[in-house]
């Protein structure tokens, strides 16, 4: 197969989350243990920093990756979801992985996948391990997919755990309550390993000390810990959070391994994120007069860190390019948006997303007026037309919509 038809094989025969949701959740850890076996252990070749969290394990991982990068060493980063490319997923020092190493890997084991009924998480996950193993990786920067406990990327046994914060996200699988959720994002903490928690909270933190004691593990509070960040061009104001957990991991490393890094690699790590890693869809500006934001915070917890920082900007009118998944509880993130903004209700393109007349009808409920879009290209278009160039455009409610927009 080439590129193209090995993509469709991926997106449309294996159980992929981006798409199908909660139809292609695995519940337990054997099928990635069968394809670490198979691949002849990889993920043993590796050393790790292996990230989880409700919000900001995707931007903090970058930030990981980008001094690192500036440390000089050979980084490879691992994140979920892709934006435009799968290849997002899996880069070393910022490139992604090669059309041909894709296809070739794929090609290669492809009536094993089969045979195993392997997901596209798992499938993805053993991709990366085995090239980064190949070519030699001095470090790898791990993003956990969802929770933490079961996800596929829980085999490895990193250098350090970290924790960037808790909040009610993919309920139906991780529990409804903080403590709930935390439980399952600590089960990435390994015994004798460091861990790292970026945020917590009365309910949360208790979880992450028992289990941190139960493992023997040093636990470190980030934002007890980091009292000084640096500027970085990830500009969101939730960037002090990832900074400071960034930051503290860095000085854990210091601390427990030969991997080192100083205050010199900290400031320029931070400065280039974009540059060094190609980060995209974190508060990023896509227009001036009006300004254009757009970024990818899609539950309770993110959004409402986003729509605080929008209601701190200047502007005369609000505009906001709104569409969702089909499996967002509506009741709880639609009453934290603003009533004084023109509505652009849209569908993202992919088979999970949230039928518009339905957005629709549930924002009118909690008084978001606007009107519906067939396309988010062209709720996005409307709105640049109708804004004037004091007003503000606000792009999001998904990474989907995000990423056709970019």
């Amino acid at each position: 197969m080439n590129y193209p038809e090995t993509l469709n094989w991926l997106f449309n025969q294996l159980p992929m989350y981006q798409l199908q949701g909660a139809s292609a959740y695995k519940k337990d850890l054997t099928n990635v243990h069968v394809l670490m076996d198979y691949l002849e252990h990889p993920e043993d070749q590796l050393q790790c920093i292996h990230v989880a969290g409700t919000n900001g394990k995707g931007s903090s991982s970058h930030m990981l990756a980008s001094v690192l990068q500036e440390a000089g060493y050979k980084v490879g980063l691992y994140t979920s979801p892709h934006l435009k490319d799968f290849r997002e997923r899996i880069k070393i020092n910022g490139v992604m992985i090669s059309e041909d190493f894709v296809c070739d890997f794929v090609n290669q084991h492809q009536s094993f996948f089969e045979a195993n009924d392997m997901s596209f998480f798992e499938m993805t996950v053993g991709l990366a391990f085995d090239y980064f193993a190949k070519e030699k990786i001095d470090i790898a920067v791990i993003e956990v997919g969802m929770g933490g406990r079961l996800d596929a990327t829980n085999i490895i046994t990193p250098l350090v755990s970290v924790i960037t914060n808790i909040g009610l996200d993919h309920t139906q699988f991780l529990g409804n309550t903080l403590a709930a959720v935390a439980t399952e994002k600590a089960g990435i903490i390994k015994r004798n390993i460091p861990v790292v928690i970026g945020e917590y909270t009365p309910e949360t933190q208790p979880v992450f000390l028992a289990t941190a004691k139960v493992n023997q593990s040093n636990i470190y509070f980030a934002s007890d810990l980091i009292a000084t960040t640096y500027p970085s061009d990830l500009v969101g104001n939730y960037q002090v959070h990832n900074k400071k957990t960034v930051l503290q991991t860095l000085t854990v490393l210091n601390q427990y391994t030969s991997f080192h890094t100083n205050e010199s690699h900290w400031e320029k790590g931070l400065s280039q994120v974009v540059k060094n890693t190609g980060l995209q869809g974190r508060w990023q500006q896509l227009g001036e007069s009006p300004k254009i934001i757009c970024d990818t915070a899609h539950n309770t917890h993110g959004l409402t860190i986003v729509l605080n920082q929008i209601q701190k900007e200047s502007f005369d009118q609000l505009h906001f390019v709104l569409g969702v998944v089909n499996d967002k509880d509506l009741d709880e993130v639609l009453p934290l948006f603003p009533k004084n903004a023109i509505y652009y209700f849209c569908k993202p393109n992919i088979p999970r997303g949230l039928e518009t007349d339905i957005l629709h009808k549930k924002a009118s409920s909690f008084g978001l007026n606007g009107k519906i879009y067939n396309s988010v290209s062209a709720a996005y278009t409307k709105a640049k037309q109708n804004a004037q160039p004091s007003d503000f455009i606000y792009v999001g409610g998904s990474t989907f919509v995000v990423a056709e927009i970019l």
